[in-house]
């Protein structure tokens, strides 16, 4: 009988300990997660401050920036209304496809998607999409930053009567993503995430939340914001480095170059 007893009783102590060991090893791993997550969120304020920095410190961001606000001038003079009469007269996205990219192009969204592939990595100890998703989120954060230090600043109506229409949130937010996914990934993955960040940016013109002038600043303004932080070197579109250029044949014009070495 005794030894019956022993008998029923090693298969529960084995069990037992393994429950325990794991129970230990998830609080290590709980712990490790935690104390990673909270370096790097300790660190944000001046990894912002840096990333801050660094994209003012570039020329070439300095005047993309200042083409793009001197077009959303230009475009407020008239323009915003004669494209959003059209857009009016011929409304592109309905129902599904309007919710869709509406949710898709949401900062709020960006930041869930971004954040899960972030938990992901560490969950798994992969270093470079830890890395890669810290940098996108850090992106994120700066864009975020600055399209509502804008709105408030600027604080227009959109053409449905909203406040703090310049520059466009979704659009903003939208490009940031797809140039950070662009520097990492090259053009399989930047190509279509520039043309959702497109679709996003002509639906908030189509529904009336914003101006055409409110989506071109937002799109320059992630585009700069993303590129720059997650490459630190010169501007690139698709894989063609972006350059200045400046016309005098008939009068100073400003503009860009698209060039690539084959």
């Amino acid at each position: 009988m005794r030894t019956h007893c022993r008998t029923k009783l090693r298969p529960l102590l084995f069990c037992a300990v393994l429950l325990c060991a794991q129970g230990c090893a998830n609080r290590l791993r709980y712990r490790q997660f935690l104390d990673s997550a909270a370096a790097d969120v300790a660190d944000l304020p001046g990894d912002l401050l840096q990333d801050s920095k660094y994209v003012l410190s570039q020329r070439d961001n300095l005047l993309i920036l200042s083409l793009a606000g001197g077009a959303s001038i230009a475009m407020n003079q008239g323009a915003d209304k004669d494209i959003q009469k059209s857009f009016d007269k011929h409304e592109i996205f309905h129902n599904f496809t309007d919710r869709t990219l509406k949710t898709f192009g949401h900062p709020g969204f960006h930041f869930a998607a971004v954040g899960a592939w972030y938990l992901a990595a560490i969950d798994n100890n992969d270093t470079l999409n830890h890395d890669r998703a810290w940098t996108t989120i850090r992106a994120l954060s700066l864009t975020t930053l600055a399209t509502f230090s804008l709105k408030t600043i600027r604080n227009n109506d959109t053409p449905v009567d909203n406040s703090r229409a310049w520059p466009s949130g979704h659009t903003s937010s939208s490009f940031a993503l797809a140039s950070v996914l662009d520097e990492f990934y090259g053009p399989r993955v930047g190509l279509p995430a520039y043309a959702l960040a497109s679709l996003v940016g002509i639906r908030m013109m189509d529904q009336g939340d914003h101006w055409a002038s409110d989506v071109v600043f937002g799109a320059a303004l992630g585009w700069v914001i993303g590129h720059s932080v997650a490459a630190k070197k010169e501007l690139q579109f698709a894989g063609f480095k972006v350059l200045p250029c400046t016309i005098t044949a008939h009068g100073p014009v400003l503009g860009v170059n698209f060039v690539k070495r084959f």
